[in-house]
């Protein structure tokens, strides 16, 4: 980092304008700022403490260089460390701008209260997240009113492929679309999960039919959830879910939770069209 900053002070000192912002010290900064994004975004993934050899493994980056970033971004509120400054997670100020995220997205904002409603006619846990990659993020959720219920936080990251919600956004996208974002082999995240393209390809063409897409214990044991993509952009890149333990789950809750995600869908097409 420290190298990095100082290249591009010398690069915009030799007052050569694009030139010098093509230059080394630019290439250096621009290595140094994905490093620092990758380093971020793993230890997302990775909650917890972790030692720096434990870091360079997984990474791979220069020890010095890892050791001189993750000490800068601790006196960025970044990254924290132990009592001993030998491990290290994530920082408070990552979750100052996550939910700064959260509170200036127009779509969550809107959604407010169809979610509220949902929850309300349901009486079970209410998702609203978002395609990002191959994967979808929650961004809204409202707990179920029972107590036998799932949990699931904001930010909570799961394979498209293996809920409701993200089968739900696939199916807005070509059978083409799908085998470019989706690799042939799928992760497992259950012992029900699909994990062959060509296979979720086809139930893809379903939820397409009947409008809506069904997680049957794919993303986590006993728990069913629907799904329905929110119609406010083509294809789709948001959706709203129901979640229901199996065991609370008959023919006629399933059909009441069907016909409310219909009406919330028509809600938020409505409270959306303009964005």
């Amino acid at each position: 980092m420290t190298t990095a900053e100082t290249g591009a002070g010398a690069g915009a000192g030799a007052g050569t304008g694009a030139g010098a912002e093509t230059g080394a010290g630019a290439g250096a900064a621009v290595k140094s700022a994905v490093r620092t994004v990758v380093l971020l975004e793993h230890f997302a993934a990775h909650p917890g403490l972790h030692s720096l050899a434990d870091i360079q493994y997984d990474l791979g980056l220069p020890k010095s260089s890892l050791y001189m970033l993750l000490r800068t971004l601790v006196n960025l509120g970044w990254v924290e460390t132990d009592a001993t400054g030998t491990r290290y997670g994530i920082g408070v100020r990552a979750l100052l701008v996550g939910s700064s995220y959260i509170d200036g997205d127009e779509v969550v904002a809107a959604a407010r209260p169809a979610l509220d409603r949902l929850s309300d006619e349901t009486t079970e846990t209410i998702h609203l997240a978002r395609l990002d990659g191959t994967s979808v993020v929650y961004l809204a959720t409202r707990q179920s009113q029972h107590h036998l219920r799932p949990f699931t936080r904001v930010g909570r990251r799961l394979p498209a492929h293996a809920t409701a919600l993200g089968k739900a956004v696939l199916a807005t996208h070509t059978d083409a679309e799908v085998r470019r974002l989706l690799p042939e082999r799928l992760e497992a995240v259950t012992p029900h999960t699909i994990t062959d393209r060509e296979a979720l390809i086809e139930e893809l063409a379903l939820v397409r039919e009947q409008g809506y897409a069904v997680d049957r214990e794919e993303s986590t044991l006993g728990l069913r959830c629907f799904g329905v993509a929110l119609p406010y952009r083509t294809p789709a890149r948001d959706a709203v879910s129901c979640s229901v333990p199996a065991a609370r789950l008959t023919p006629g809750h399933e059909q009441a939770i069907r016909a409310a995600l219909f009406e919330a869908r028509d809600r938020l097409a409505a409270a959306t069209r303009r964005m």
